[in-house]
């Protein structure tokens, strides 16, 4: 019995110091294996370490791990299961409303018949006028008169003209009205110039209250030094809805498209098209429902010819490899320095926007930017948005580069003031070469905090996602004993260990590509290396065609003797670089073509023309024009050139710079011409110019090269979304909209150069 006795005792002795051994040499493993792996061994071995401890915790603790884990599970079952269901009926509700929102608009589109127009020839003269009655009014609300001939549109004052007609609208009041005082007349005068050249035909157009549903007189008399007879051809319209209403109903239409662009809801080409098929369908409930054909004319070809034809262009020179090579040279140039190069490509895409289209600069400039971000290791998205900002911005500097100013110097009144090519473009050029001096370095304090190597080494990336899964087996530990409490602890000291090492090459990566990259001169040798002309054959061919692209399309602007737009140049270079690169595979070319684009383009010039059609776009110059004669006097130059820029700058941010440009020119010169304000029109042509060209770099749909530039950079894979370009393009507008409005504050009113 004693002997037995003391064989248990020995052997739960051995026991507990076998378990005792156990524990030890677990804690001392683990403690060993923290304290003396380095950097390196972390690095290599972090999978063999998550098994070891891993093992530790089922060894002293399996049972709570399991149960805690399932818990977990269970907990964060319904959680996400909640989640995907959310998502799912969002997507749901938001196919649903699109569908019913579509469908809606589809029938009231359908519902409304489009009347036509059924244009009555007349004929007036000094000697005849012509008179209607018109009585069948119903309920509508605004009558439109259109007139056709050889006019003079949008100019409602010009005392030296040859000669005009004058449209009288007279309107009784209802004589059953309870009114003490007699029957009085509602007359409207409308005065419309001839045009010197009889062969050349306008149509313009007016909208008349309609104040009673009593008979409307309507006059035509014609003013001339010489009895002749005057051609005309006119049609009437009746409008179920005033202007306010009109403009409110756009001003939704409006809001909604950027809610669904902003909010990234549907893809923008698809919010376009809704948008235009809302704005059609309020046309129709109004009254004002437009022909197939004519909303197919509202489609600016010339530009989607020129985008079209561009693109052909440069989807077969990048089988060259001529944007590798320019990126390297790019590089090269730069001496290795990010912002060096940047503000390179930037200056390069301001001074060539300035000749060239600004359209055409970007599709030139995107590829060969996305490739060198490709090569540096860059992200590409930063590096467009500032190139498309300032392409904006130099395009400005010249009578063609861009759409707005273009309209400016074509139009026949402004040419007969003294604006001409020359003149306007001296002085938009210094006004625009100081937004330039302020932007850079403005650009730079934005993209401050910006991390321009947006594509971290693998290393930092590993070292992340190692440091998430020991965060995450530290959290599902429960310290419920000693041995799970020590456990937690190692982890956690395992965890500070590689924050502190990612810090450590964070920071070292940080230092790398702030500073100039000392090795540039063998980064060099070897990019040229590997990226080099694929095709000198087709590269020769590509460049004789581009080359002659774009002389013609300098030629355009400069020699009025050739008869071809930019968008016949476009294609016709596109066909012969298409003959000249023997082209037999046309599928590989075309699926580079920017479809979304083109379609998006379409749709917005019908959208904008119909929100035209409602009176947004001349409901925003006549309150410019009563706002500005609000001020007195003495301070009302001041004000008109701060209004004029701003609210160019707001609405072409929101809308196509182009009808507003052409809607308000005649609003100026009206303003210019009235005794009542007599104002200088110089100064606000040069405010409505600054606005409408550097606004659009408000907004991602503000310009037509902001659109261009985000659909070849979604093709490649680095698109941005509208708040991205709005995050640095909007406050780049506001910084250049006030300097350009210092610079004309003090040339015209400090300085006093309005002649």
């Amino acid at each position: 019995s004693d002997f037995r006795y003391y064989l248990l005792k020995s052997l739960l002795k051995k026991k507990k110091k076998t378990k005792k051994m156990f524990s030890t040499l677990q804690c001392r493993t683990i403690h060993h294996s923290v304290s003396l792996m380095d950097d390196e061994s972390w690095d290599s071995s972090s999978v063999e370490w998550e098994q070891r401890c891993l093992l530790g915790n089922e060894i002293v603790s399996f049972s709570t791990s399991a149960s805690s884990e399932k818990s977990e599970f269970l907990d964060s079952f319904p959680v996400k299961f909640n989640l995907s269901k959310l998502r799912s009926c969002l997507k749901c509700l938001k196919v649903t409303g699109l569908f019913i929102f579509g469908v809606v608009c589809s029938i009231l589109f359908s519902t409304y018949p489009d009347h036509g127009k059924s244009w009555q020839m007349l004929a007036v003269s000094p000697l005849e006028s012509y008179s209607v009655n018109l009585t069948e009014i119903g309920d509508s609300a605004l009558l439109k008169l259109e007139l056709a001939g050889s006019l003079i549109a949008g100019v409602v004052d010009r005392p030296q003209a040859e000669g005009y007609i004058v449209v009288e609208v007279t309107q009784s009041e209802d004589p059953s009205s309870r009114r003490r005082h007699p029957q009085q007349q509602v007359i409207y005068n409308w005065t419309i110039f001839l045009n010197s050249r009889r062969n050349e035909r306008a149509v313009t157009s007016r909208t008349f209250e309609i104040i009673t549903r009593e008979t409307i007189s309507i006059n035509i008399q014609a003013f001339l030094q010489k009895n002749q007879v005057i051609p005309l051809s006119m049609t009437h319209q009746y409008l179920h809805a005033d202007i306010e209403t009109q403009v409110m109903i756009a001003s939704v239409i409006l809001v909604g498209v950027y809610g669904l662009i902003i909010f990234e809801i549907v893809h923008r080409t698809l919010a376009a098209m809704l948008g235009s098929l809302a704005a059609l369908a309020a046309l129709a409930v109004i009254g004002d429902r437009p022909s197939l054909v004519r909303v197919v004319e509202w489609i600016d070809y010339e530009t989607l010819a020129l985008l079209f034809g561009m693109m052909i262009l440069v989807a077969i020179f990048s089988e060259t490899g001529f944007f590798d090579y320019c990126a390297v040279k790019a590089y090269w140039l730069s001496r290795g320095r990010v912002w060096a190069m940047i503000i390179i490509l930037c200056l390069i895409a301001a001074i060539l926007s300035a000749f060239l289209d600004n359209v055409t600069t970007m599709l030139l400039f995107t590829p060969v930017t996305i490739r060198l971000c490709e090569v540096l290791n860059l992200d590409p998205r930063h590096v467009l948005i500032a190139e498309v900002i300032f392409t904006n911005i130099g395009g400005a500097a010249t009578a063609v580069g861009d759409p707005p100013n273009v309209i400016i110097v074509s139009n026949q009144e402004l040419r007969k003031m003294g604006m001409d090519f020359a003149g306007f473009t001296a002085h938009m050029f210094i006004g625009i070469c100081l937004v330039l001096f302020v932007s850079f370095p403005f650009l730079r304090l934005l993209y401050w905090n910006k991390k321009l190597y947006n594509k971290e080494p693998s290393e930092i990336v590993e070292l992340k996602h190692e440091i998430h899964v020991w965060k995450l087996t530290a959290q599902r530990i429960n310290p419920a004993s000693r041995e799970e409490t020590a456990v937690k602890c190692l982890l956690m000291q395992k965890v500070l260990t590689l924050e502190f090492l990612l810090k450590k090459k964070l920071k070292t990566f940080q230092r790398q590509i702030s500073q100039e990259d000392k090795n540039w001169e063998t980064n060099i040798q070897e990019l040229q290396k590997k990226h080099r002309i694929a095709d000198k054959i087709l590269l020769i061919k590509c460049l004789t065609v581009l080359g002659f692209v774009i002389f013609m399309f300098f030629l355009n602007s400069f020699v009025p003797g050739i008869h071809l737009d930019l968008g016949w140049i476009a294609i016709l270079g596109a066909i012969w670089l298409l003959v000249l690169a023997d082209i037999h595979d046309f599928e590989i070319i075309l699926h580079r073509v920017e479809w979304a684009t083109l379609l998006f383009f379409a749709a917005l010039f019908v959208l904008m023309e119909a929100l035209a059609h409602l009176h947004l776009i001349e409901y925003i110059g006549e309150q410019t024009a009563l706002l500005i004669k609000m001020v007195p006097e003495d301070q009302r130059l001041t004000a008109a050139i701060i209004l004029v820029i701003w609210i160019s700058a707001l609405a072409s941010s929101l809308i196509d710079n182009i009808p507003f440009t052409a809607t308000m020119i005649p609003v100026l010169l009206n303003l210019s011409q009235d005794p009542e304000v007599s104002l200088p029109v110089k100064p606000l042509i040069f405010s409505l110019a600054i606005g409408a060209c550097l606004g659009g770099n408000g907004t991602l749909i503000g310009a037509s090269a902001n659109v261009v530039c985000a659909g070849i950079a979604e093709q490649h894979g680095y698109g941005f979304s509208f708040m991205e370009f709005f995050r640095l393009g909007f406050p780049m507008m506001l910084v250049s909209c006030t300097i350009g409005m210092c610079y004309l504050l003090v040339a015209h009113v400090a300085l006093g150069w309005n002649s």
